[in-house]
């Protein structure tokens, strides 16, 4: 199983790790550029979790024709 981290949709990376670091900076996560292995997994999880939480939100939003 490889640990490469890739998009499903290549053209979306560059959005999705500047949604990255907004969600980090709402949650006051100091993620940075690079090396981030001072940080906890529970910041990292928080990051990772709270940006799923928002993308299914917009999702239904969208679903909702709001």
């Amino acid at each position: 199983m490889s640990s490469k981290n890739t998009a499903s949709v290549p053209e979306a990376k560059d959005a999705l790790n500047r949604f990255k670091y907004e969600v980090a900076s709402e949650l006051g996560v100091p993620l940075k550029e690079g090396y981030n292995g001072d940080l906890t997994s529970r910041q990292n999880g928080s990051v990772g979790g709270y940006m799923v939480k928002k993308m299914i939100e917009a999702q239904e939003k969208q679903m909702a024709g709001k």
